[in-house]
């Protein structure tokens, strides 16, 4: 099982963090380890030694078949579910390592930082436009649209393909738009698509 992760896929998010991307420009993949998985609505352990840990809420899809290089017009078939993901970022270890011109591996693939809710299909939502949405202790700290994405699921997916072989069971977070910021033990993070809560779990 593959987690590939999309950065830098919504504008507003990426002025957060004073950079600029043209919808032109190829995506920004990344992975993550299966052990970065957290799922089943358990706890998120707050690392120690990792400075500040940011939440990044995002549309995550799952693939439902073998595919390599998948042409664009096919995408759609190989993914069947959406969920609410947070793909959790020790932002200061981040900043460091991209000034270097280093790998992001070590600020986004610790233990626990790849989160995951309850699946809804892909049939049942019926619509290209999917909203969803993040709150943090009880507020909404982050509104999502795919609509609003530099590129979509399914550019993604074509483009990842040519690189990777999808297998079924890959997970795939689609990029977070604006409203990123710090989590603290305690805090309690929910997430939601449309009106229906898929994400439940608090931080320790």
């Amino acid at each position: 099982m593959k987690i590939f992760c999309v950065g830098m896929n919504y504008a507003l998010h990426n002025k957060e963090l004073c950079s600029t991307l043209s919808d032109k420009e190829a995506p920004v993949i990344f992975t993550k380890p299966d052990s970065a998985l957290l799922k089943n609505h358990k706890p998120f352990f707050v690392p120690d030694g990792l400075g500040r840990i940011d939440y990044e809420g995002e549309l995550v899809v799952r693939i439902c078949r073998l595919g390599k290089s998948v042409p664009v017009r096919f995408a759609h078939r190989y993914y069947d579910a959406y969920t609410v993901g947070v793909d959790f970022t020790a932002r200061e270890l981040q900043s460091k390592l991209r000034k270097e011109g280093l790998p992001w591996d070590m600020c986004k693939g610790f233990d626990g930082s790849a989160v995951i809710g309850s699946w809804i299909e892909k049939q049942e939502l019926a619509t290209e436009s999917i909203h969803f949405r993040l709150d943090l202790n009880g507020l909404t700290v982050q509104n999502g649209c795919s609509q609003d994405m530099l590129h979509p699921v399914d550019d993604i997916i074509a483009y990842v393909s040519r690189y990777f072989t999808l297998k079924t069971g890959d997970l795939l977070f689609t990029g977070t738009p604006a409203g990123v910021g710090p989590v603290k033990e305690n805090d309690r993070i929910e997430g939601y698509i449309g009106d229906t809560k898929v994400l439940d779990f608090c931080c320790r």
